[in-house]
This record gives C-alpha cells, sequence and structure tokens, in this order.
C-alpha cells in the first residue's frame, strides 16, 4: 500500500534545510571575511615584516680586528684576507663523505681534520666551520666550480690574525681564538651579542684579551635581497662596520727580542720598566710559545706537546708566577731599618757568621763572617747576618707595614690578564692563611729567614721590578702598563694612556741616597762587577739566590742537585744610576747564584738599551763569579727554620753557611 506525503510539510522542510544552508553558508563567509580581515588589516604590519624576514636577508659585517704596533711603530699583530672552505653540519647530510670529496678537489691533510673535528664538537649545529684557509686562487676555483654537489660547503672570505714575530712577546700580545659556549655566555650576560654576531675568534690571552673591547669594533649591517634558494640576488642597504682601535705599546719588541735571546733555553722571566712612567719596555716569560698555532684552531697535537712540556711555555711567568726574592730583598730592608730608626747608616754590627736566636744559628754565606758590617756594606758584599739580625728587630709585622706601599704582595694592576697576588708574610696573613690554630701562630724565628728574602716571602718579578721602580723614582710608585696610546684607526686619533701614579711612599732623601749608593757599589766592587766589568754607565744593582726547597742542614752542591731543585737566580738593576731610564729584575729558574746567571743577562739588556749594542748570542753563564772574592765563597745551604707550610722548629746543631746571601 502506497503511503503520500502532503505536499504542504514537504515544501515547509524543503524550506527550512534551504534556511539553514543559507545561514550556514553566511555564518561560513563572514568567518572567513573575519578572518581576511584580521590577517590582511590587523596584522598586516607582522605578516608584511614576515613576508620581507623571507625575502631579505640580514647579513652582519664583521668589523677588522685593530692592529697592535710597538712604541716604534713596528707591527706586532695584524690581520690579512684569506679564502677558507667552511662546512655548515647542519646542510651536510654524510659529513665523511663530504671531507674525502673536499680531499679530492684540495689538499687536507690529517692535521686539517684533527682541528676541523675539534671545532665541529665544539660548535653549534647551524654554525659553519672552517676546515682549510689560506686557498689559493686555483683551489678556490675547483671548490666553487663543484659546490653544487657539496651542500652545506662554501667558500668564504675571511680576515685572518698574524703575529709576523712568532713567539716573540707573545705572552704579552697573547692570541685570538674561536669563541666557545663559555665565551657565548660571557657576551650574552654583557648585552654584547649583536655585536658578536658573525665573529667567530676573540681574544683569549694578553692584550688580545684585555683589551678586547677596543680591539674587536662594531659589527656592521646589510640588507640583501633572497631567492627561495636562500641566495643573495642583490644587496638593498648596507651599514658599515667600524674597524677595532689599534693598540700603540709601551714595549720596544727589539728590546724585547735581545731580552728573550739572552736567556737562550733557559727559563725564567724579565721585566724592564721605565721608572717615570710605569711604562713597561720589556717583559720575557721563558720559553715561549707561537701564538699563530691558535688563530685557524690549534691541534690536538701541538697543544698537547705545549701542555704536557716540563718547561710550561705558556705559563707566563713574569706576572703569574712567585718566587722567594732572596737578596733582592735586602736594600728594601736596609731602608727600612733606616726609616723606622732601627739602624743608621754609619750603625754597624760584628758579623762572626751566625746569627744565634733561641739556641739556633742562622748562618751567615760566609764561613767566620764578614767583620764589621755597616749598612753599605751588607748591601755591597750581601750579609746575611746583618739582616737577620735587623729582621728581628724590626719584626713581621713592621717589615710588613714597610714593604707594602711598594707593592709587594699585592697585584699591581697592569693591563694584563692573569696577574699574580703574591705574599707579603704577616701575622694576619698567617692566620686568614692557615685553618689550624696551631699552624695559625706566627714564630719569632719565621721573622729571621723573611729578613733575607726567604721564608714565606713569594713575589711576582713583575712586582720586584716595580717596587725598584719606585725605589730609584724617589718612592714614586707607578701602575705598570703596556699599552700607551689607544689609537681610533679611522681618524687616527691617539688616546692616551696616561701613566697612574699608585701612591707616593715618604722617604728621606738621606737614607734612600744610603741604599743606592751602595747599589752602585754593588756592581763596581760587589757580588755583581764581574758582570758590568767595563760597563761605560754607572748601574745599581743587586744580586739574588733563592732556595727552591730546605735542605735541612745538609751541604748545598750544586752538581749534586736536580737541576729543577737548584736555586733561583736573581737580578735587579737600574741604569744610568744618576737618572734611571731603565729598571729591570730578571729571574733565571734554577740558574744558581744571582751572579752567575742572572746578571749576565740583564747586562745584555742593559747594554742594548743605553747603548744599542746587539746581542749575538746567549748571555754566557758565570760559573767563577762566586768564586773572586774573599767575600764571595762557594755557596753552602741556608737552614730554613722550617718548611714554608710548618712552623718554626729550632735544631740544636749549627747549620753550614747560607747560600741565599748572592
Amino acid at each position: 500500500m502506497t503511503e503520500f506525503r502532503a505536499p504542504a510539510i514537504e515544501l515547509a522542510r524543503f524550506r527550512l534545510r534551504v534556511v539553514v544552508a543559507v545561514v550556514f553558508v553566511l555564518v561560513c563567509l563572514g568567518l572567513l571575511a573575519a578572518r581576511f580581515q584580521f590577517l590582511q588589516v590587523q596584522r598586516h604590519d607582522y605578516f608584511l615584516t614576515r613576508a620581507e624576514d623571507n625575502r631579505i636577508a640580514l647579513l652582519p659585517v664583521v668589523p677588522h680586528r685593530g692592529t697592535i704596533v710597538d712604541r716604534k711603530g713596528v707591527v706586532l699583530a695584524r690581520n690579512y684576507a684569506t679564502y677558507t672552505i667552511e662546512i655548515t653540519p647542519s646542510q651536510v647530510r654524510e659529513l665523511d663523505a663530504t671531507l674525502d670529496e673536499l680531499a679530492t678537489l684540495v689538499a687536507i691533510d690529517a692535521r686539517d681534520r684533527r682541528r676541523f673535528r675539534k671545532l665541529y664538537e665544539e660548535s653549534r649545529n647551524f654554525e659553519s666551520v672552517p676546515l682549510r684557509s689560506r686557498l689559493t686562487d686555483e683551489e678556490v676555483a675547483r671548490v666553487v666550480s663543484q659546490r653544487y654537489r657539496l651542500p652545506g660547503v662554501d667558500v668564504k672570505a675571511r680576515l685572518l690574525r698574524d703575529y709576523p714575530h712568532g713567539t716573540t712577546a707573545s705572552h704579552v700580545i697573547g692570541y685570538i681564538g674561536r669563541i666557545t659556549e663559555r665565551d657565548v655566555e660571557r657576551i650574552e650576560e654583557a648585552g654584547e651579542t649583536a655585536n658578536y654576531r658573525g665573529t667567530l675568534h676573540m681574544g683569549k690571552a694578553g692584550l688580545e684579551q684585555s683589551y678586547e673591547n677596543e680591539l674587536h669594533g662594531t659589527t656592521g649591517v646589510e640588507q640583501v635581497e633572497v631567492n627561495a634558494g636562500g641566495r643573495a640576488v642583490r644587496a638593498l642597504s648596507h651599514t658599515p662596520a667600524r674597524p677595532g682601535n689599534d693598540l700603540e705599546l709601551t714595549l720596544d719588541i727589539e728590546l724585547q727580542k735581545v731580552a728573550e735571546k739572552a736567556f737562550g733555553d733557559r727559563r725564567g722571566a724579565l721585566v724592564a720598566i721605565e721608572p717615570t712612567t710605569g711604562g713597561v719596555l720589556a717583559l720575557a716569560s721563558m720559553p715561549t710559545y707561537d701564538p699563530n698555532l691558535f688563530v685557524d684552531g690549534i691541534s690536538t697535537q701541538d697543544w698537547k706537546a705545549l701542555i704536557d712540556s716540563p718547561d710550561h711555555p705558556m705559563l707566563h711567568r713574569a706576572i703569574y708566577s712567585t718566587y722567594p726574592p732572596g737578596s733582592t730583598f735586602k736594600p728594601f730592608m736596609a731602608l727600612a731599618g733606616l726609616e723606622t730608626g732601627k739602624r743608621s747608616a754609619k750603625q754597624a754590627i760584628h758579623d762572626i757568621g751566625y746569627f744565634n736566636f733561641g739556641g739556633h744559628r742562622f748562618m751567615d754565606d760566609k764561613v767566620g763572617g764578614h767583620g764589621m758590617v755597616d749598612l753599605h756594606k751588607s748591601i755591597v758584599v750581601s750579609c746575611n747576618t746583618y739582616y737577620y739580625q735587623l729582621a728581628n728587630d724590626l719584626g713581621i709585622d713592621g717589615i710588613a707595614g714597610f714593604m707594602a706601599p711598594f707593592g709587594f704582595g699585592e697585584r699591581t694592576g697592569i693591563d694584563l690578564p692573569g696577574e699574580a697576588t703574591g705574599v707579603l708574610p704577616s701575622q694576619e696573613w698567617k692566620r686568614n692563611r692557615f685553618k689550624k690554630p696551631e699552624q695559625q701562630r706566627w714564630y719569632a724565628g719565621e721573622t729571621i729567614s723573611v729578613g733575607i728574602g726567604q721564608g714565606y716571602n713569594a713575589y711576582t718579578p713583575l712586582q720586584l721590578a716595580n717596587a725598584l721602580a719606585a725605589l730609584v723614582n724617589d718612592g714614586k710608585l707607578y701602575r705598570p702598563h703596556v699599552v700607551k696610546y689607544v689609537v681610533d684607526s679611522r681618524t687616527g686619533e691617539r688616546r692616551a694612556v696616561e701613566p697612574e701614579p699608585l701612591r707616593e711612599i715618604p722617604l728621606r732623601d738621606e737614607h734612600l741616597k744610603a741604599v743606592l749608593d751602595a747599589m752602585v757599589e754593588v756592581n763596581t766592587s760587589g757580588t755583581g762587577r764581574r758582570a758590568f766589568k767595563g760597563a761605560p754607565y754607572s748601574v745599581g744593582g743587586k744580586t739574588g739566590t733563592a732556595q727552591v726547597f730546605s735542605l735541612r742542614g745538609q751541604r748545598y752542591v750544586e752538581g749534586r742537585v736536580r737541576e729543577r731543585l737548584r736555586d733561583h737566580s736573581w737580578f735587579v738593576a737600574y741604569a744610568p744610576a744618576e737618572n734611571p731610564k731603565i729598571a729591570l729584575a730578571v729571574l733565571v729558574e734554577n740558574g744558581g747564584f744571582g751572579a752567575q746567571s742572572a746578571a749576565p743577562i740583564a747586562r745584555q739588556v742593559i747594554d742594548y738599551y743605553l747603548l744599542n749594542q746587539p746581542v749575538v748570542a746567549p748571555a754566557v753563564e758565570d760559573e767563577e763569579a762566586v768564586e773572586t772574592t774573599d767575600d764571595e765563597p762557594a755557596p753552602q745551604p741556608n737552614p730554613q727554620p722550617a718548611p714554608r707550610s710548618q712552623p718554626a722548629v729550632p735544631a740544636p746543631p749549627p747549620s753550614p753557611p747560607a747560600r741565599s746571601g748572592r
């Protein structure tokens, strides 16, 4: 049976469906219109910027790093342009296959691969990593012609750093190295991220590090239009980079070469300062290293050779290593005695060869003693007994109080990184240094050895040289500095690094004259006379010998002691004596007596500086220096009351003569 529906009902239902469909379509069209309005009107600027970003790339323009020159304009650090093969790891499918393919186009040795792997591990995935630099034009052409087969490989023009004098003054100049993750964190903390976009290297040591902000410059920006493949089509705008400033130093590179050559293969340090300004004339640390090794990223083998070397060539001995000053401390002790009234210039003691304290004999360097010794003679012949007694009279805090204004035991503030503090011993220092109460106590016997520059005394060669500069400059102490001018590389405007006086130490003229006159006689008739025999200029100085370890009463025979345990050789000098233009401190590690190793080096350096006398060979050690006078017998051990880390314990039997008096 067929069912018929009413036409009116069907028509109503149809009309309802049509209305619903129309409403639905209208709502959808309204939503689309609203979305179009939102995207094209309200978010117009945002999407326009996004579109422009896809079309326009902002490329950083890396600034030229500033150059470094010495006081005479000789270039010490410069830039040169070169082509470099670089690989972006994120764009390479098979890295090993890509390296092998490149090796068929240009020479890539094992060292290049090792360095690349090291840099690759340290880099971020989207950064390009250099594989080989210094490409020839022919090599560039071969790589560029095959670049379509090597995704992620590019040839870029880079400015590389060059140190034309190689190992000379490397500890002063420093080097640049690739920016690491740790460097990125420091850059971000300093708010310099934008300024280092595109920069791959920054200063890692020496002046390259301490003057990074001056040398780096300001990064520029270039707007370029790119295609869908990311290739540049045309340049739209260009904001040039501002090159870094240049540095003009107080350093004389030829004097530096003389100093380093004078050392030969010996370890040690030399610091030469202009007393009236604090300008550093030479700052040698031996042995040295070649900063050019770090420019492209140092290889594992080269780095291992530097780090594992027993001579520690990376160690900046002149400003970081500390040593007991030995007898070079005595002129300052003598001045302390005069200034505090504990001694007068004419007051003499009778040196019988030892100083008896608490039942323990602190022995002199000469068996039987030097007889009657006043202040002048005590410096000329380097009499230990005189300074044992003086140290006991001054007391440890009296010594520390007088020495502190000369900069002993504190950083000088030189414009180089990594300076050590040193140790100026005092009761307060010992309380802060040790934890156990029995170690914190200062023993009176410890003061005695401090008086001859031993005991807890430990200073850098820079501190000693700067203190000497203040001594010969009427007590005026300057902050030592290596940079003389910061030069705007665009305008040539020179901004002077003015001499910065730290303090003026009040010293009586007659006291200062008494000490300096004695130091002059050191080099005419005293312990330094062989080294400066025939010098056409007047020179003051003081020899010094510093113990490396205590023999505890054993006789010191240099040939029977391992080379690394032999005494350090010191010599401090200034010239011309009547108007000092140079003050220097020389240290030769394990070099023996001051007159034996350090003094001949000082003579060569001063000869060049004052007479322009060239150096053709390293300074020759004077093996007979300590046997030239009755005041200088063969060396013997210096009995320390105890090792530095322990309190003094008196020893009952008399000890052999001391060896720190040279």
